[in-house]
């Protein structure tokens, strides 16, 4: 209908935000697109501006409210890196962002950050196999321990384990991956919130991270219930296309403007060009999660039906392998995503079988790409994995995990029947 009367402020959408927000290409000599930075450095307009800008990206000084300092050198931040932040905040609804080189380079700065020496880091299980090395193995090099918190324990139980476990050491934090790679295993981001803040005092902050690649910022915004910290290898489906290695870091301004000066230091920052991309890519977003999640159902519901499979695993049928989680995802989840766990009958010489056959799907880790992708985590991305703990936490050798991507769903239910057909 015509509109009439006085223009008001509109609130645009996710999906409008992701094509101009932050954007006035007056600026940019009526580019469309931002320009793309591909600078080392920048020219100060005086001695007194340089200055300023030093004191504020050190922390020496606070800037100003509404105040856009300028640029300095591109291991700080870039007009690319910087637009890409602010679309990226405005995605998970909250303050800031952070963006790294890699989804590892944001974790593991973000667990420097506010893990110290002498601490104990609360921590869910699985996790992504370079995550989990980097706690279990390169945390303990530094007096960090690593605790692993069952789903079922009660927040009671919790704080009682802990505290018996580690009476003298203060807890640093609580990282969850949710929903898990690659079991699909969700946690209460608000239960993990009122177990830190029980061991929280005014002396020791104890953040909730979480590790949110599987999902995305859309179908599960965890700011909304209580996690401090939400993490992302952006090489997944923010990014979207196999193209590009990136990661990023969400919170309120008072976390993230430690992240970034824990990266000025550290390094990782992303590029100019691979942050363009991830704008580019962004532009897409929220169409491209719609279309995966389509296909995602109906491969499913085509692979329950497979007399080779002994289980499937995605968030729509969650009530199928764990009621009590089901109760958890319909209150602090909001969509099914593009991950399947598929669990074949037999060992790693079916799923090898499979992996070896498929002609549509890709042989290859990541996930959330436009292709879909399969692998065998027991043998790839959690090879590290202790084979016990393996075992115990449902990554069995059984277990083919599935990114569906864009192709046509007739396409891969008939590519993976094919393969499935060749079990003996």
């Amino acid at each position: 209908m015509p509109w009439h009367g006085e223009p008001i402020e509109m609130k645009k959408k996710q999906s409008t935000a992701m094509l101009g927000l932050g954007y006035d290409a007056a600026n940019y000599h009526g580019s469309m697109k931002q320009p793309i930075f591909q600078t080392s450095t920048y020219e100060f307009p005086n001695a007194e501006a340089g200055k300023q800008f030093f004191a504020w990206a050190t922390g020496k000084e606070e800037p100003p409210l509404n105040t856009q300092m300028g640029h300095i050198y591109s291991r700080l931040g870039s007009p690319n890196t910087a637009l890409l932040e602010e679309r990226l905040a405005h995605l998970d609804q909250i303050d800031e962002a952070a963006v790294f080189g890699s989804g590892m380079a944001a974790i593991s700065a973000t667990l420097l950050e506010f893990c110290r020496p002498g601490s104990v880091l609360l921590h869910t299980n699985p996790v992504y196999g370079g995550t989990h090395s980097f706690m279990v193995n390169y945390l303990e090099e530094f007096d960090i321990r690593c605790f692993q918190i069952q789903h079922q324990w009660s927040i009671e139980k919790v704080v009682a384990n802990v505290q018996s476990t580690f009476p003298d050491r203060p807890v640093s934090g609580f990282f969850t991956e949710s929903p898990a790679n690659p079991t699909m295993d969700i946690y209460s981001i608000q239960k993990a919130k009122k177990i830190c803040e029980a061991f929280r005092s005014e002396e020791q902050f104890v953040p909730v991270i979480v590790d949110n690649t599987y999902l995305g910022p859309v179908l599960s915004q965890q700011h909304k219930n209580g996690a401090d910290l939400v993490v992302y290898s952006l090489t997944k489906n923010i990014a979207g296309h196999s193209d590009v290695i990136a990661g990023a870091v969400t919170g309120k301004t008072e976390l993230i403007s430690r992240i970034k000066k824990a990266r000025t230091f550290i390094g990782g920052i992303l590029g100019p060009m691979d942050s363009w991309l991830i704008l580019r890519s962004l532009e897409t977003y929220t169409i491209r999660i719609q279309a995966q999640e389509e296909n995602t159902r109906k491969v499913a519901k085509f692979l329950v039906t497979h007399p080779s499979v002994e289980e499937i695993r995605y968030l729509g049928n969650i009530t199928d392998w764990n009621p009590e989680q089901q109760v958890i995802f319909s209150k602090e989840y909001g969509g099914i995503g593009s991950m399947i766990a598929l669990y074949i009958k037999g060992g790693e010489k079916e799923a090898f079988t499979v992996l070896n056959n498929i002609q549509v799907f890709k042989l290859g880790v990541s996930l959330g790409s436009t292709e879909s992708l399969a692998e065998h985590p027991y043998s790839m991305t959690h090879a590290k994995v202790d084979d016990t703990l393996k075992e115990e936490i449902n990554i069995t050798e059984s277990l083919i995990r599935l990114s569906i991507g864009l192709e046509d769903c007739n396409d891969l239910i008939h590519d993976l029947n094919t393969a499935l057909n060749l079990i003996n």
